[in-house]
């Protein structure tokens, strides 16, 4: 007989929150994505998602590591994490009897360690988690999760306020409120690690301009080809941002300035290349500026360098 699975005590209200979201089966989004590439870079892991739990079906609306979209909720180690006080740690599911014969275990893509967290909207209401695995057993710190935990107080905020806050509804990309967000986690995973990290700025040339005499409509397409040109150059776990009209910033983790020549060629040959399939040039300007835990206390320090450093960009020649 097959086992039944944990359900909530608060499963009907629960669902009907997990409804009214009207997240399930719906694509990807930058917004979500963000915080599992940041979560799979934080522990060092091969696989990170964000799950919702329908009433039979695991829904994937993040996933980095492995592409399915699904996967039944008898099967997934998310029905046991969010009956869980607040979170579920499974450092070898061999050893585990919940897990050693099942099929994400013992097949693709051979689960062995699991972390989960809850993912609230409402007081006490579970509406999925936000997890990582590997491959491999592992034996996490308690720092390591106590930042995936932080950052998922930071995914259930965007739940909560389906990314009016945080995201730039132009682009799909974080805003600078969402940078200011994630970014200091980031910080804080670079001093702990004595890892470097990077701001680089992009500023649009002549972008008033553009709008002026081709239309607003012009504009905002290019906003969103320089948004996608950026996230296709840039690596998953690179916070790309809109930082202004015609600004913006990534955010790069483990990257010092001196290792940035390589990606900014690349980028100056996407924009000769595509060219936004536009019938004049777009330029543009861009530089970067390195985090110095010394003078940089946070994000919104490093932030102010690039903001100092694009006004001036901004100046007309004399």
């Amino acid at each position: 007989m097959k086992e039944a699975i944990p359900v909530p005590e608060n499963e009907e209200q629960r669902l009907q929150v997990v409804q009214s979201l009207g997240l399930l089966d719906t694509p990807p989004e930058e917004r979500f994505d963000r915080y599992t590439r940041f979560a799979k870079q934080l522990l060092g892991v091969p696989i990170a998602f964000v799950s919702i739990m329908g009433e039979d079906i695991q829904w994937f609306k993040s996933t980095q590591g492995f592409a399915a979209k699904q996967s039944s909720r008898d099967l997934s180690f998310c029905t046991h994490t969010i009956v869980e006080d607040e979170m579920m740690v499974v450092e070898d599911a061999f050893k585990d009897p919940r897990f050693a014969d099942n099929p994400f275990v013992t097949g693709p893509p051979h689960i062995r360690f699991y972390a989960g967290v809850k993912l609230h909207v409402q007081d006490n209401i579970c509406i999925g988690t936000l997890c990582v695995a590997d491959i491999k057993a592992r034996y996490p710190s308690d720092d390591e999760l106590n930042h995936l935990k932080a950052l998922a107080k930071l995914l259930e905020d965007e739940f909560r306020t389906h990314a009016q806050s945080t995201t730039d509804s132009l682009s799909g990309l974080s805003n600078r409120r969402g940078l200011c967000a994630i970014g200091q986690q980031a910080l804080a995973m670079c001093r702990r690690d004595k890892k470097p990290a990077s701001l680089m700025y992009l500023q649009l040339s002549d972008f008033r301009e553009i709008n002026a005499e081709h239309g607003r409509d012009v504009g905002d397409q290019i906003l969103k080809n320089v948004a996608q040109l950026l996230l296709n150059e840039f690596r998953q776990s690179d916070v790309v941002v809109r930082a202004g009209a015609s600004d913006f910033f990534v955010l790069l983790i483990g990257t010092s300035v001196s290792s940035l020549k390589k990606p900014l060629v690349n980028l100056e040959r996407a924009f000769h290349e595509e060219n936004m399939n536009l019938p004049f040039s777009l330029k543009y300007k861009t530089d970067a500026i390195e985090w110095n835990p010394d003078k940089h206390a946070n994000i919104e320090a490093l932030m102010k360098v690039a903001d100092d450093a694009v006004t001036r960009q901004e100046k007309p020649d004399t």
